[in-house]
Order: C-alpha cells, then sequence, then structure tokens
C-alpha cells in the first residue's frame, strides 16, 4: 500500500521519495533511524509485530531503529532476532511513564541502556515499578530514575505533544506542564546534555508548527538537544483500522462510541528518511541527535547477556563438570550393579565431553539436585522429552530410559552446532509440585529465582470474540460467531458456513471483522504465569530481565 500524506498539514513542503506499488522506500542516501517504536508487547496499543517493524524499517533504509516498549521489555527480544537477521543496527529502550511529585503530574520518559551495566539497571527499575503495582501495572515515579541513571540515555516526551493544550485554550504552560519544566531541570542536573534529549514529533494536526516551536523554545531553555521521532505504533498506514479496533478494545467500547480515543490519522508508521528530513527541515540537528542516540544505544545487544548458573549445587573444592562427572558414574555405578555396558560407557564419556565443551554441567546439576530433593520427599517425578536421548539424564536420576536398550542420539538433545542450552522438562506429581517450587525459593532465594510468565495471544475465538464487540457487534452475533469459528479461516470468510449461521457473507462489517481478525491473530493480549518453568541465576534474576 502507497504511503498516505495529508500534504496540506505538512509545515514544510517538498519533493517526496519514489515509492514503488508496495510502499517500500529505499533510501540509504537520506539517513535516518527511528528512535519510539512501539511493537505489540505494549498490549492493545501497538499495532504491528515486531518482525513486521524491523523488515519495514530495512526496506525503507533505515540506519537503525529502537523498540520502546511503555514499562516493559517483552517486545525486545524478538526485535532483537528480527533486526539480526538483517542487519539493522538496534537499541534496547523502554518508555517509562513516571510519576512526577506535583498535582498527580505524570511524564514520559524514553530510556535506553548503552551497556550491560545499564540495561542491568533499566530492568531493576521495571522491577522496582511493577513491584509496587497490581497486575499489569507499572508504578515509577521521576525519583526511581534519578537515583538509578548511570549508563542510561534519556529522551523526555514534550509536553508539547498532540495532546497538550491547543493555543488559545486558556494555557499552553499549566499546573502539569509546570511540574514537567521542574522535572526536566531535575533530570539535566543528572544525565547532563551529553545522555538527556527531548522529542519533537510531527502529529500532523493543525498547529504542528507552534507545537514544535514550543518544544524547541523548551530545549533551547534548557540547552538540551531535539531528537526526531515518529512516535511509531504501527509498521504502514493500513494498520490504523487495527490500531483503533486494539484502542476499542483496551476501553472496553464500540467504535462508535470511541471518539477522542482514536487518532485522527495514520500517520504512526514508519516514514521514509526523505519524508523525515522534509518533516524536520528546519531542525536538521534533531535528525542527526537520534542517530546518535541509535549509534550509542546501539553498542548495547541482547547478544552480550550470559546465563549465570547458581554455584550452591557444586562443592567448592571440585570444578562444575568434576562434580557432575562423579555423579554421573556413581549414579551408573547403581543403574548397572553388574557392571556398566560397553556401549553405555562410550556413550556417558562422549556427552560428559560434550556438557564440558558446552559449559553446561551447571545446568545438570541444578536439575539434578531438585530431583534429589523430590526423590527424598518422596515426590513422584520424571524427566521427559529430548532427554530421554541423555544416558547422563539416565545415570542422575532424571529419565528413566536404559540407554543400553534404545538407540539414543544425544544430539537431539544438545547440539554444538545448535548451541543452544538443553531443555529438561520434569513432570512431579501435581499435589506436591507446591512444595517443589517452595523447595526453590528457599535454596536460591525469590532475587535469584522466579517462575516465567508466558504470553497469551490472540487465537480464532478470541480474536473473534474481541473484534466483534469493538465492531458494535450484538453480544448473540459475537457468541455465535466465536462459537462456531469454521466461517473464518487463513483465507477469509467462508460464505457457506455463515450462510448456515444465518448471516450474510457479503455483509461489510463481517467481511471487516475478518480482515481484522487475520490481521490480530498471534498478537499478545496479556501475560500470565507459567505453571512450573524456573528461571534461576547466581546473580540477583532481576539484572537479567524485569
Amino acid at each position: 500500500m502507497p504511503e498516505v500524506s495529508s500534504s496540506k498539514y505538512l509545515p514544510h513542503p517538498g519533493k517526496r521519495a519514489a515509492v514503488d506499488r508496495r510502499g517500500y522506500v529505499a533510501d540509504t542516501a537520506t539517513p535516518y533511524g527511528e528512535i519510539q517504536v512501539t511493537t505489540n508487547f505494549t498490549f492493545l496499543v501497538g499495532a504491528s509485530h515486531a518482525e513486521e517493524l524491523v523488515d519495514r524499517a530495512a526496506a525503507l533504509g533505515y540506519q537503525g531503529l529502537a523498540v520502546t516498549d511503555t514499562n516493559t521489555l517483552a517486545g525486545a527480544v524478538r526485535m532483537h532476532v528480527a533486526a539480526k537477521q538483517v542487519g539493522l543496527p538496534l537499541a534496547i529502550g523502554s518508555r517509562l511513564r513516571l510519576a512526577l511529585p506535583r498535582d498527580g503530574a505524570t511524564l514520559s520518559v524514553l530510556v535506553y541502556p548503552t551497556n550491560r551495566a545499564g540495561y542491568g539497571r533499566l530492568c531493576q527499575l521495571l522491577t522496582r515499578g511493577k513491584l509496587r503495582a497490581s497486575k499489569g501495572e507499572c508504578h515509577l515515579t521521576l525519583g526511581d530514575l534519578l537515583d538509578d541513571h548511570d549508563d542510561l540515555l534519556a529522551v523526555v516526551i514534550s509536553p508539547f505533544s498532540s495532546t497538550a493544550p491547543k493555543a488559545g485554550d486558556g494555557a499552553s504552560i499549566g499546573a502539569a506542564d509546570e511540574a514537567v519544566i521542574d522535572a526536566i531541570d531535575a533530570l539535566k542536573r543528572v544525565f547532563t546534555a551529553q545522555r538527556l534529549s527531548i522529542a519533537a514529533t510531527y502529529a500532523y494536526g493543525s498547529n504542528d508548527r507552534e507545537r514544535l516551536a514550543q518544544t524547541a523554545a523548551m530545549a533551547e531553555a534548557f540547552a538540551l538537544p531535539l531528537a526526531a521521532t515518529n512516535d511509531v505504533q504501527y509498521h504502514t498506514p493500513n494498520r490504523k483500522p487495527l490500531h483503533d479496533v486494539l484502542a476499542c478494545i483496551r476501553a472496553g467500547v464500540t467504535l462508535g462510541e470511541a471518539g477522542f480515543l482514536l487518532k485522527p490519522n495514520a500517520e504512526q508508521h514508519l516514514k521514509s528518511p526523505a519524508e523525515m528530513h522534509r518533516l524536520f527541515a528546519d531542525y536538521p540537528r534533531a535528525i542527526a541527535r537520534s542517530l546518535r542516540i541509535i549509534e550509542q544505544a546501539s553498542a548495547f545487544s541482547l547478544d552480550q547477556l550470559r546465563y549465570e548458573y547458581p554455584h550452591e549445587t557444586c562443592p567448592a573444592e571440585l570444578t562444575p563438570i568434576e562434580h557432575l562427572t562423579a555423579l554421573t558414574w556413581q549414579g551408573a555405578a547403581e543403574r548397572y550393579p553388574r557392571g556398566v555396558p560397553m556401549k553405555v560407557r562410550q556413550i556417558i564419556e562422549h556427552e560428559l565431553s560434550l556438557i564440558a565443551e558446552l559449559d553446561y554441567p551447571h545446568y545438570f546439576l541444578t536439575v539434578h539436585d531438585i530431583v534429589c530433593y523430590a526423590r527424598q520427599q518422596g515426590i513422584l517425578c520424571q524427566g521427559r522429552g529430548a532427554a530421554a536421548n541423555s544416558a547422563v539424564c539416565f545415570c542422575l536420576g532424571v529419565t528413566e530410559v536404559d540407554p543400553d536398550r534404545i538407540a539414543t542420539l544425544f544430539e537431539r538433545f544438545i547440539s554444538k552446532e545448535r548451541d543452544e542450552p538443553p531443555d529438561i522438562d520434569i513432570d512431579f506429581e501435581h499435589e506436591r509440585r507446591e512444595q517443589v517450587i517452595q523447595y526453590i525459593y528457599r535454596k536460591y532465594g525469590r532475587h535469584r529465582a522466579a517462575l516465567t510468565a508466558e504470553v497469551i495471544t490472540y487465537r480464532s475465538r478470541s480474536a473473534i470474540r474481541d473484534v466483534g464487540k469493538a465492531l458494535g457487534l450484538s453480544l448473540d452475533c459475537v457468541d455465535r460467531l466465536a462459537r462456531h469459528h469454521e466461517w473464518f479461516d487463513a483465507e477469509g470468510v467462508q460464505p457457506t458456513q455463515l450462510r448456515e449461521l444465518g448471516m450474510n457473507p457479503d455483509d461489510p462489517t463481517l467481511c471487516r471483522l475478518a480482515f481484522l481478525v487475520k490481521q490480530i491473530l498471534g498478537f499478545p493480549r496479556h501475560l500470565s504465569q507459567h505453571v512450573g518453568g524456573f528461571v534461576l541465576t547466581e546473580r540477583p534474576l532481576c539484572e537479567t530481565v524485569p
């Protein structure tokens, strides 16, 4: 779809870059990088997958991208993987909503770590905010950021945004804006101009020039640089209808009731570099500042994270592989009281060699420790899955598949080529699983052990229900469509099935429903808690992940 432009609102007329029939612009001669990108991991706000945003940015010739989901890093991993595949520099960040000390005012600040230490601080900040709040919320204050700001870059979202009072509404600087001014002053005292910027955005409103002039004047008053951004929430303009529907789902209203909840245009997409240069023709340094932020922040990559296993499972006088080797042969002697068969002995030696080479002994020791506790307490447990291909797991008592009786292939479990940690699933009897969980908390501490989250995504039924309600369909109609969702598939509406439900397949609302459901399928809906997946670390867990 070609890029959409409301040229009558543009403050700086100029020639647009050439756009092909798909809307893709490859403009490497005009450098630009977007520092404010919201993925669909800002639940019910972002209207594009991370992969779609990265692919679009690469096709447009961007010099880099930043992921800044609100109060979370949940979208960073998928963005990282996608950016790595296309060779696009990526800045990991988050949009923090900070409570200010005056009149209930708030301030949004984009924050980016520049190294591993800064990433740890950002994770700790988000953890602190989430521990104070109910599920799905995050309560952070300006003081939290001021107290822990080293190795972070910050970009303040200007109070003169599309939601600020318009000129002539009575006052352009209200109590809330005065609180923001005080907050920026406080931020400048600790961040300095080298690490602090003020965001400038064209909202394609009737007074963009005035708003940007106000933002520029504020930046000049504080001697801070402007940073250009488009506040991206979807990759192409044709996602605006879905963006509207997400806003309705979030607020629990229909499109007919939404009113000013919906943005007035489809401009929060990834624009071509030439378009961004044209918009900021009067502020060319703002473009350069955004590129500089991405250059500094992309020095940190998620590839720098290294898993650090807990030390408790290994005696101080032994190395992890020495301890694992001793436990394995001890277990082998118990499994084979008449002597370890030569075939099994060779398999064990091969596995231990590969485990040592890939530095995974601590993982096996941790699993062995948990299994030993369960067996000591009489709790039924057994490993399953690919671990059945491991003679070491059999000797440690983790699995019950005798490698002497089957043809095992350890590389299905651990492979040097895949370079991925092993995955051992252990089933514990349901009634006593909590006992094992509490043991893990006692041994490693709640600051180093946590149950993992899982992402609940839209499937056909939930998507039809939520989108149908947003489109204003009756509850009875939505329920029928969701329960008998065979009328919809990847190709769209199935006329025969719809007629069987007593509905018209040519109805525009039903066609629109099918189009939007197809787009929203697979979107993250909310986070939930995994029933028993644990993360254990040597250092505090919140230095690695919120």
